[in-house]
């Protein structure tokens, strides 16, 4: 792995561990910090020997604050688009990678870093966490994502709300209405709950895992019978070493050993 000016990564048995490294700047989102998403992610795809990943933001104020407004106040309507466009490729490829991604989220996720927390497949927050998507208060609105995997996660009448009034909700709300998976006291214990998680799954299938993110996305996608991506899906696991290896290794009473194939 390169190294970045604003990001640092750490490869610990077979997980990646991305730290947005702004901490003075709340460790906000600009174009230059997306690049390096972008990158990073590009080699995750095909490294073999990264298994997952877990997103932080440095220091314990701010997971990811939102973009950064230096660069947003210079927006014009074309330029704007290309903007929105380019933050939403970056956080597909995350939402799309069939390698686990948990965030872990410390302090504030707003804006930009809600959507990149939400493009994740997996949260894991801190008690002092905060989470929203305040764009109206600039006069705009959530451009890397937001609106849809916001309605998504927890609601439309919810997804509204929160967007048009600008709040946040705190760690504990958050949980209850679905937007994340675990709430625990500290930074610390918020990674070692992530590190248990990915930990576990990385026990299973690979190849199981990456078509699972599949099925799940192909269930917001309108132009994918998600029924029948699951069926063509099941039997695409069916063919595999690992489907062979699972199987025989329950009927022997043994651990399975997957090679993800």
């Amino acid at each position: 792995m390169a190294d970045f000016v604003n990001i640092l990564t750490e490869e610990k048995n077979g997980v990646l561990y991305l730290t947005i490294n702004r901490e003075d700047k709340l460790n906000a989102l600009n174009y230059a910090t997306l690049e390096e998403i972008k990158s990073i992610f590009e080699e995750v795809a095909d490294n073999k020997s990264i298994k997952a990943v877990i997103i932080t933001g440095a220091g314990e104020k701010a997971f990811v604050a939102g973009a950064d407004i230096r660069e947003i106040a210079d927006l014009n309507e074309v330029n704007a688009r290309k903007f929105a466009e380019n933050g939403q490729e970056i956080f597909a490829m995350i939402e799309n990678c069939h390698k686990p991604v948990v965030a872990v989220t410390n302090g504030f996720a707003l804006g930009g870093g809600c959507e990149l927390a939400m493009a994740c497949h997996i949260r894991v927050a801190s008690a002092n966490a905060k989470f929203g998507q305040p764009e109206v208060n600039l006069g705009i609105i959530p451009g890397y994502g937001g609106t849809q995997r916001l309605t998504h996660l927890i609601g439309r009448g919810k997804a509204n709300e929160l967007m048009m009034t600008g709040d946040m909700v705190d760690a504990n709300e958050a949980l209850r209405l679905g937007l994340v998976n675990h709430v625990l006291p500290t930074k610390a214990e918020a990674m070692a709950k992530a590190e248990d998680i990915v930990g576990k799954i990385m026990s299973k299938a690979p190849l199981a895992i990456g078509i699972i993110v599949d099925c799940v996305n192909a269930a917001f996608l309108p132009e994918e019978n998600g029924y029948q991506t699951e069926a063509n899906s099941f039997a695409r696991c069916v063919k595999s070493g690992d489907y062979k290896e699972g199987t025989s290794a329950f009927l022997e009473k043994r651990k399975p050993v997957f090679k993800g194939e």
